[in-house]
């Protein structure tokens, strides 16, 4: 019964964990509180300020839990944070009395697809389709069908769904091939975080990126995924959640250099900007994870399960952007390539305009989803 109970009272603290983000720019580690409301989180103090126009209008003093004689920040709260060790719960490391992920949490099933073969694939050991269909005679399912009678139960039952072969061997390295000319001539610079200027961005995130809309010269198989994502999240429309998406992001599309870089813990959008869906393409032929890693890592909130997608060629992505899905890149010890765009919810955006909430640099650039497919 004491192991039992052991296991659940960690569960219950892993969970609490799995709730705290800094408010700025949602990473998950090292975290302070706020010392005036103790319900905020920061990164650093660096990232308190940046957010304290927005967090002071909802910054306030839990006068009914302060105890006797306790001591309360004089600073209203903008400088004022402690680390949450000091209050009953913390956010810590797991020592060898606490249970760990791997002895709470299960791989999440059932979220993989193969265009071109239908049914879901059942990824046991966390790779997939082995036996991929071969040649111009396989059949490929219609964006439609693909969009109504797979992702949108997939994203309705896990917030997770992940197409594999989405346009087969042929486009995919066409595309990969637009990316590699991309970073031989340099186009690519460090990520960057919202809203972060400070040289601390390397130690939550390691890839280097470019940002492509599509008309730029020698990105023309790049535009073409993009109008194939379109065409999926067009079909989808109006069936994913509440979301009534009128637009997406450029595309970013970013590389890992295969230095053992990733990007730790975070929430792609953790302060209502607009973004609702998150869509990534990875590029990888031979991917091994076991020798290369690079795997991404999302840990649905509320569930006592991981979802592990390794970023195999010719592999697409889904999930809800928000802070149901916090995620991390592990680190990658090969050159690692994806292409991510971000879809708006139309109130969302309108809302997170209003409060100036936009995104650093392209993130907050706008693309209409009006226009059909091209072709290839």
């Amino acid at each position: 019964m004491e192991d039992k109970g052991s296991s659940q009272a960690a569960l219950d603290l892993q969970r609490e964990t799995e709730r705290q983000y800094c408010e700025l720019c949602g990473k998950m580690e090292n975290l302070l509180k706020c010392g005036r409301c103790r319900n905020s989180f920061y990164c650093s103090k660096e990232h308190q300020k940046q957010h304290w126009k927005m967090h002071k209008l909802i910054c306030k003093e839990p006068v009914s839990k302060q105890k006797p004689g306790a001591t309360q920040s004089g600073d209203g709260g903008k400088e004022g944070m402690t680390p949450p060790s000091q209050k009953g719960q913390q956010h810590r490391e797991p020592d060898h009395n606490t249970a760990t992920p791997s002895d709470l949490e299960t791989k999440i099933k059932g979220f993989i697809t193969n265009a071109e073969c239908e049914g879901s694939v059942e990824d046991k050991t966390g790779s997939n389709n082995k036996s991929r269909p071969k040649g111009p005679d396989t059949n490929r399912s219609p964006p439609l069908k693909l969009a109504l009678e797979y992702i949108v139960p997939c994203m309705s039952k896990h917030g997770i769904c992940v197409v594999d072969n989405f346009l087969g061997l042929e486009t995919g390295l066409e595309i990969l091939e637009d990316v590699k000319t991309l970073h031989k001539t340099g186009k690519f610079t460090d990520g960057q975080l919202v809203n972060q200027k400070s040289d601390s961005t390397k130690d939550i995130r390691g890839d280097k990126i470019t940002w492509i809309e599509g008309q730029e010269p020698g990105c023309e198989k790049i535009r073409f995924l993009m109008s194939q994502m379109d065409d999926l999240v067009r079909h989808c429309n109006g069936q994913l959640g509440n979301y009534t998406i009128n637009g997406r992001t450029k595309a970013m599309v970013a590389c890992y250099p295969g230095d053992g870089a990733g990007y730790v813990r975070h929430v792609d959008n953790p302060n209502s900007d607009g973004r609702c869906v998150t869509c990534i393409y990875y590029l990888n032929q031979d991917w091994n994870a076991k020798e290369h890693g690079g795997i991404l890592r999302i840990f649905p909130e509320g569930k006592a399960q991981f979802a592990d997608i390794e970023p195999k060629f010719d592999r697409l992505l889904f999930f809800w952007s928000d802070r149901r899905n916090p995620h991390e890149v592990q680190p990658a010890q090969a050159t690692r390539y994806a292409i991510t765009v971000w879809y708006f919810d139309a109130d969302e955006r309108a809302r997170a305009k209003e409060k100036y909430l936009t995104g650093a640099g392209e993130k907050g650039v706008k693309v209409e989803l009006n226009r059909p497919s091209e072709p290839s």
